[in-house]
């Protein structure tokens, strides 16, 4: 498993999606000041990441979903991934919005989704858990059940993992940020003098720049 999330990580960094400075924190819309940048959507530019990030949650999914009767991205970033993944595995796929469409309408959960069917929810990056979990409750409001979430990425912040758990989902990531430390650090991506900067932000991301 761990050797898998390697593989990503190393992925990610290769193909810029995830970039790491510590010494020029970015910023992010939160206002947040942090030492690591994600942009998964990079992704889907490269066949061969694209296509490992398929195969990995189609592996997830069959090993720890088999029930599974229907994918559901979510918009913006996981509808790609949602959609490769549904095709593989056959089966049905929706996509749920951050808001429900302002005409027509006013879908929040585009396609044909069954009531009382089982799903998995789809996401290209796990931070607070805020957003990716209100798509969770999307679904389970119009009846579906869900068995889980995959995502390409975890932040692993505390505040993700209570919310995750008080909201009952299940979440499995195909890396996580200790892993992408430990193979930057590994491969010389990051000095070694920068690696506890790095730890500490993820201690505390919201005021990270205030205690250095």
């Amino acid at each position: 498993m761990k050797e898998n999330q390697k593989h990503i990580a190393k992925l990610l960094l290769q193909i810029n999606a995830i970039k790491l400075n510590p010494a020029s924190p970015f910023t992010w819309a939160s206002g947040w000041k942090s030492p690591i940048y994600c942009d998964n959507r990079k992704t889907l530019s490269y066949p061969h990441v694209r296509e490992a990030i398929r195969d990995g949650f189609c592996e997830i999914i069959r090993e720890k979903y088999p029930d599974a009767e229907g994918i559901a991205g979510v918009a913006t970033g996981a509808i790609a991934h949602g959609m490769l993944v549904a095709d593989k595995l056959g089966l049905p796929f929706v996509y749920i919005r951050s808001s429900a469409k302002g005409h027509g309408l006013g879908n929040l959960i585009e396609g044909e989704y069954k009531p009382g069917g089982k799903y998995v929810v789809v996401e290209d990056l796990i931070s607070t858990g805020g957003s990716s979990l209100n798509a969770v409750e999307a679904m389970r409001e119009a009846g579906c059940e869900v068995l889980g979430m995959v995502a390409v990425f975890t932040y692993g912040f505390q505040t993700a993992v209570d919310n995750f758990s008080k909201n009952n989902c299940r979440l499995d990531t195909l890396s996580n940020y200790e892993v992408l430390i430990e193979h930057a650090t590994e491969t010389g991506y990051v000095k070694p003098s920068q690696v506890e900067i790095l730890k500490e932000w993820r201690k505390s991301p919201a005021t990270w720049m205030q205690n250095l």
